[in-house]
């Protein structure tokens, strides 16, 4: 596996427990700063879900009549 920051080989975990205990630190980072950058990245708001509004749904929404 690939850090998806960087791109630097990453060690994916592969014992018959799961992998919690053997997992790097970071994972699925190779290390805290890029760990931070992602982070950082979704504070930012970089990282978004696209949002596809069908008909239906905007029809809904604008025959709502604002409260005063």
């Amino acid at each position: 596996m690939r850090c998806p920051i960087c791109k630097k080989p990453v060690e994916a975990a592969n014992d018959a427990a799961g992998g919690a205990a053997s997992a790097p630190k970071h994972f699925p980072f190779c290390s805290e700063r890029c760990k931070l950058i992602d982070l950082g990245r979704w504070l930012d708001g970089k990282y978004q879900v696209p949002v596809v509004e069908t008909d239906q749904s905007m029809r809904e929404t604008s025959d709502v009549a604002p409260e005063d």
